[in-house]
């Protein structure tokens, strides 16, 4: 007994056995794992190495895992749990019957602040209501609308000029980088009162667009890597383009925000409030109000990822599938020819005069009777939802009405973009761009928007919704009424993993008129 006890224990035996527990203990971890229908996960670190290696499919990831036939899942990250959902119930009970238990969040908010600060849609509480009550009763108010419907005319006209000088030269053009310039346009002239130039016949540089771009992804990039706050610190990786790209981004806002202000100094009646940021400047007048200069920046960045992005990006989706459905291209065609009649087009004058004239005829009223058109624009939204995951914190523990339970400091997040492919909502072609779905005897149907939820639902329902749909019909309709689209062979088409479903490449097409 005594000899057993004077056996000594080496050190290079005791790292053994260490190598061969942990060893064993991972093992049977992920031996335990091999059923889940959930990403796999590792002791401490969770799920992070299989997400950050899928980063850049990112939503087709987390599709894969739906597709398993599951309707909620979680995935564990360090210091958090992700619960990832497309049950149209939890979506309601998340967006609506329960709304106070999911806002934006500490997480969501400390993620996104180096771009959108406390605008909009990075704030809760009294911020947000303050913010969402002033923008509720411009974009309800007729003045807004008819202003809007002038802008969106002739920036569309715009985009028109520069596709007819595509079309005469045989040049592919970058359908996206249009559409941005567009939307880009139309946000600073409707919400800010600025013109900027970005549709100019030489298609100048925006610095002020790729730079936001790319500090949408890097903050993006955040919900996934734990060492963001440690690159922030050195100002290194992602962290570093962050903080160039900010600059750019800052830079261009207060500028905004400076020449609004000599403008409307200058400026009388009611002139002085057609914008959103004039009105919000106005309001800041206020003392109780304490607006600063800060506050009108995050406001406007949070209207511009709204206007701008979002708008683009599904514009860009919408042509690129219409290159890939000639037939549902001929048929938006018809609706719009049927038009013509009313419009008396003269087919002697140049193209640009002829398109100029049929513009004209694009007023609000004529554009919600095209219901073919809208219900192909809202069937792209479907399959590339602007907003392809929406993240909620969670206040407090719950439970959501499929039996998943919540923890308190955890993320909640509904996927639209998982959601528009599900057969069991919307069948066995649910992968497939048909506008037919929302037809029903000749006129556009509206599902529910737990089911069609790329707006969001309930208090924080989308208040742009019709004002984009309007910029999106202006460009949709002049631009398939005198041109055919096809896109360039070879060219990869592939969205960018950010907050909003962007292009990578962009999508090169090439144009001839009808």
């Amino acid at each position: 007994m005594e000899a057993l006890i004077s056996v000594p224990f080496s050190t290079e035996s005791a790292v053994t056995f260490v190598i061969i527990a942990t060893l064993s203990w991972l093992w049977i971890f992920r031996w335990q794992q091999r059923h889940r229908l959930a990403p796999k996960e590792w002791p401490v670190i969770g799920a992070a190495v299989e997400t950050i290696r899928n980063f850049d499919d990112l939503h087709d990831w987390v599709l894969s895992y739906f597709q398993k036939g599951i309707k909620t899942f979680r995935v564990k990250f360090p210091g958090t749990m992700y619960t990832y959902t497309v049950d149209p119930k939890n979506i309601e009970y998340i967006l609506k019957t329960n709304f106070a238990n999911f806002p934006k969040g500490d997480l969501y908010h400390k993620n996104m602040e180096t771009l959108l600060g406390d605008g909009i849609f990075n704030a809760d509480g009294e911020v947000w209501r303050q913010q969402r009550k002033t923008a509720s009763f411009e974009f309800a108010s007729r003045v807004l609308r008819d202003y809007s419907t002038v802008i969106f005319r002739e920036n569309a006209l715009k985009v028109g000029d520069i596709v007819v000088g595509a079309s005469q030269t045989h040049n592919a053009v970058d359908m996206q980088d249009l559409f941005m310039r567009l939307t880009l346009e139309g946000i600073c002239k409707v919400g800010f009162g600025v013109e900027i130039g970005t549709l100019s016949p030489s298609l100048p540089a925006i610095p002020f667009a790729s730079n936001f771009d790319n500090a949408n992804e890097a903050v993006t990039y955040r919900f996934f890597d734990p060492f963001w706050r440690l690159k922030q610190l050195f100002n290194i990786g992602n962290e570093a383009v962050l903080s160039r790209s900010v600059k750019v981004v800052d830079d261009f806002t207060y500028n905004v925000i400076r020449t609004r202000r000599v403008e409307l100094q200058s400026t009388e009646g009611e002139n002085k409030k057609a914008d959103l940021l004039s009105r919000f400047i106005l309001l800041g007048e206020d003392p109780e109000q304490n607006f600063t200069d800060k506050t009108l920046r995050d406001i406007i960045l949070n209207f511009i990822i709204a206007g701008r992005d979002t708008t683009a990006a599904t514009l860009s989706w919408f042509f690129y599938l219409l290159g890939n459905h000639p037939r549902v291209a001929d048929k938006i065609y018809d609706e719009l020819h049927a038009l013509d009649d009313d419009a008396n087009v003269n087919k002697s004058q140049s193209l640009n005069q002829e398109m100029s004239e049929y513009a004209t005829q694009l007023t609000y009223d004529v554009l919600l009777k095209l219901q073919y058109l809208h219900a192909a624009i809202t069937e792209t939204i479907r399959l590339y939802p602007a907003v392809p995951q929406d993240p909620k914190g969670i206040l407090a523990d719950d439970v959501l009405p499929d039996g998943t339970v919540l923890k308190k400091g955890g993320l909640i997040t509904y996927v639209p973009y998982s959601q528009g492919r599900m057969k069991d909502i919307w069948g066995e072609d649910a992968e497939d761009f048909r506008p037919e779905r929302w037809i029903k005897d000749g006129v556009f149907t509206p599902l529910s928007p737990f089911k069609f939820s790329a707006f969001q639902a309930g208090p924080r329902i989308c208040l742009g919704k019709d004002s984009a749909y309007l910029q999106m019909k202006m460009a949709s309709a002049l631009l398939c009424r005198f041109f055919k689209f096809e896109l360039a062979p070879g060219h990869p088409v592939k969205y960018r993993t950010m907050a909003t479903l962007s292009m990578q490449r962009g999508v090169k097409m090439y144009v001839t008129r009808r």
